[in-house]
């Protein structure tokens, strides 16, 4: 419906041109109103201690200012990293243009690294203890993992190196993220990555307890993470939330990402489930330590490598085992000889080759009085349930003022050398082999004619000389020439699927993507053929983010024929015939948020693929309003041609920010409200027509009634004030048996009270109080009752 030509005779309402802030009601309340604005002062209380509040620096924090300091004071170590929003300062500097803080290939390219395993002796975690970390080995080492220090050099399938100085890998303990089956109390209903575990009546042992916490792909904890740190920002508002939302920052970059929305996004990355369908968390290295304690340090090796390849430390079958061992002799400085350490040290080199390490560590535990000492980084990449499970534990300390672990300056030097000599002389290279032996062993057979044809005879029938309908055939075999087990759901690790799959993880956690993208695209088939509907699901969304990923233009004939129907399938598959919401919800964001970056017409797919993922109902209420904003800006981005900016997506962008505003004030975030509904008229006074949505008598209705419920919510009124406090606009007074209400408006008629003449027709005979109401109401008609479509 378009708006009539034909001009009002009333005068219109204030007219919505800019964002305006917003100001403290003045008019009575009702009593709905008043169950809404107790809304936050019903919150239950929490401690706003500074060791909670370090928790939220991701989302307190804006890009390029100083994380809060953990402890509150000006005697606590130097911290090394930054906040999850803005990124590590350390990399800050480094960062290309096209990688900057809201681009999503950012979060692809550190979500997606290769996965090196732990496994220690038991003197080398009694060490590690006495440090202070109840983790180990693995709990000291897992935050310098995440950006190496210096410039990687990588080799492509022909031979090309490239540098990356933002390369990472993930340290995860040998058998995580396997999750538990639904007969035992408290785990997750998720077909991924399932392995047995003891009878269900029995409680959870604390290591799989522990296990369970760090394996990610749970939308729900995702959700109540996300919804605690917005609850933060609204009990504790500091400085640079109020800026953030606000818009006093982000309101002047086109499209500013919500860190609220960024920490979603990089939780849903973050401990990807080990599973066989995929071989990102498939560990490509094992890192196998003793200490220089062990008395039998040659043969506690040799029993630590049998344990992770036949013992109780084995991983599931659909994991291939013929992966990197690397041998970490750590040396204690402080209490053993170093000359009998380096002894021992060329002792294993002679036994294991030169996949070795010396690392030396000091025992003693380090304080934050300390000279040399300096706070162990954050993660950053953490699954949420492990990070809901911090914020409970630290909002349950009675000292406020415990800081984070830290180590001797000495020993944060001894590991970043570690971990940058295992992955630039050992675990890149072992993985560079792997990708040139598969691809010219396995991939190369496949592309030829030969491969072609096997790949076609499992679709045909043949008759049954060739025993295709012969009995003998396997139950849990899909066809006579498939390597699916359709029973365990699952490939032989190595079968030709197995490691075209392997071939293709390890190309794009390399930064290969177009051989990545080649190999992905040949398993579309085999995985369509052999039914095997969760590996199909998979191939198809990663082929798509692969294609997204590589720079050159992609047409829109292309996106319509390849893109959108690679991610069409994924997400039919892994909602209808795997019911796998965290991979279809994986898919649908990643493919949106590298549509939307590419611009031009590109931006409405993305628009439109944030729209099918709301309508699927995989997010809850946080995630619908999260991916309600990132509509918005799918359309925002959207640039228009000429003077009238013909093209762009403006009024659906605002349309979609006043939905989101509204599903923010339903979770009571006015706050976040505020900031959408702000960013919705900023976006409507960028038109020609700053006053078109005047031109919508319910459209304008529902945004101002938005308005003043988000205004009732912030700044609430008691009765007793709304009571004695009067109107700007219209004072009351009450005389004998009549009163006369007079409005402030220019030139305002006075009329005495009383019956009207009945001779004058035009003139009512009700009291004068009724007929200015009526004019009143009169002034408010408009010619529309909807938002104006494009």
């Amino acid at each position: 419906m378009t708006p009539s030509n034909h001009a009002s005779p009333f005068s219109p309402p204030e007219p919505v041109t800019s964002p305006t802030p917003l100001r403290r009601p003045k008019t009575r309340i009702s009593a709905d109103s008043q169950s809404m604005t107790s809304s936050v002062a019903s919150l239950p209380y929490r401690a706003s201690n500074a060791s909670v509040q370090s928790l939220f620096a991701s989302t307190t924090t804006p890009s390029g200012s100083r994380p809060v300091s953990p402890t509150g004071g000006s005697s606590t170590p130097s911290r090394i990293a930054g906040s999850v929003f803005g990124g590590s300062t350390l990399s800050e500097s480094h960062l290309l243009l096209s990688d900057r803080k809201d681009d999503p290939r950012n979060l692809i390219l550190s979500g997606f690294v290769p996965h090196i395993a732990v496994h220690t002796s038991i003197d080398t975690h009694e060490l590690v203890q006495d440090k202070g970390f109840k983790g180990g080995l693995w709990e000291l080492i897992r935050p310098f993992g995440e950006k190496i220090q210096g410039k990687v050099n990588v080799r492509d399938s022909i031979g090309a190196g490239r540098t990356y100085d933002d390369f990472g890998v993930r340290f995860v303990q040998l058998g995580d993220g396997l999750e538990i089956p639904d007969g035992i109390p408290g785990s997750r209903r998720s077909g991924e990555g399932k392995v047995l575990s003891p009878n269900g009546n029995k409680p959870i042992p604390d290591s799989i307890a522990a296990q369970r916490l760090r394996t990610g792909g749970d939308i729900p904890q995702i959700e109540r993470l996300v919804d605690r740190h917005l609850t933060n920002a609204e009990e504790f508002p500091g400085v640079s939330a109020e800026d953030f939302l606000n818009l006093k920052d982000s309101s002047k970059i086109s499209g500013a990402t919500s860190p609220f929305y960024t920490l979603y996004l990089r939780r849903l990355l973050s401990g990807i489930p080990l599973a066989p369908h995929e071989t990102f968390s498939h560990p490509v290295a094992c890192i196998i330590a003793i200490s220089s304690r062990n008395k039998n340090p040659i043969e506690a090796l040799r029993r630590l490598y049998e344990e992770s390849s036949r013992g109780e430390k084995r991983l599931p079958l659909w994991v291939n085992d013929d992966y990197l061992r690397y041998y970490v002799l750590v040396h204690d400085e402080e209490r053993d000889d170093i000359t009998k350490s380096i002894t021992l040290f060329e002792q294993m080199k002679r036994h294991f080759g030169l996949h070795c390490h010396l690392l030396r560590l000091r025992s003693s535990q380090c304080v934050a009085t300390d000279d040399d000492s300096v706070q162990l980084p954050r993660c950053e990449w953490i699954a949420a349930s492990e990070e809901m499970a911090e914020i409970q534990a630290r909002e349950s300390q009675e000292d406020p003022e415990d800081s984070f672990p830290c180590i001797y300056e000495s020993d944060t030097t001894a590991i970043k050398t570690f971990i940058r000599e295992m992955v630039t002389q050992s675990v890149v290279p072992s993985m560079e082999r792997c990708v040139a032996t598969w691809n010219d062993q396995v991939a190369s057979r496949r592309r030829g004619i030969s491969g072609r044809f096997m790949s076609l005879s499992k679709t045909i029938k043949w008759p049954g000389a060739f025993g295709s309908s012969s009995r003998s055939n396997s139950s849990n075999s899909v066809g006579s020439g498939s390597n699916y087990d359709a029973l365990q759901g699952f490939y032989r690790p190595d079968s030709p699927e197995a490691l075209m799959r392997k071939l293709a993880d390890y190309s794009f956690m390399l930064r290969d993507w177009k051989l990545a993208q080649q190999i992905y695209d040949l398993l579309r088939s085999d995985f369509t053929n052999d039914k095997a509907w969760k590996h199909h699901a998979a191939a198809n969304e990663m082929a798509a983010v692969s294609t997204l990923m590589m720079p050159h233009s992609i047409s829109a004939k292309t996106r319509t024929e390849t893109i959108d129907m690679m991610l069409e399938t994924s997400s039919y598959s892994y909602m209808t015939r795997c019911s796998a919401p965290y991979g279809a919800l994986r898919c649908l964001t990643l493919g949106m948020e590298l549509l939307r970056v590419r611009g031009g017409s590109a931006t409405g797919d993305a628009a439109r693929w944030g729209a099918r993922l709301l309508e699927h109902k995989i997010v809850g209420a946080v995630g619908d309003s999260l991916f309600k904003e990132r509509v918005a800006v799918c359309y925002g981005t959207k640039k228009g041609h000429g003077l009238g900016l013909w093209g762009s997506r403006t009024r659906k962008s605002a349309m979609w920010s006043i939905m989101a505003a509204e599903g923010w004030l339903s979770l009571e975030k006015p706050h976040q409200s505020k900031k959408s509904l702000d960013d919705a008229r900023a976006k409507y006074a960028t038109l020609a027509n700053k006053d078109s949505l005047l031109h919508f008598a319910e459209a304008n209705e529902f945004v101002q009634g938005l308005e003043t419920q988000i205004e009732n919510t912030l700044y609430p009124i008691t009765e007793s004030q709304a009571t004695i406090m009067p109107d700007d606009d219209m004072i009351e007074t009450t005389m004998g048996e009549e009163s006369e209400v007079f409005n402030s408006r220019p030139h305002r008629r006075s009329l005495p009270g009383g019956v009207a003449p009945p001779p004058i027709a035009s003139l009512e005979s009700a009291p004068l109080h009724g007929t200015i109401i009526e004019a009143e109401e009169k002034n408010k008609i408009v010619t529309s009752n909807d938002f104006e479509q494009e």
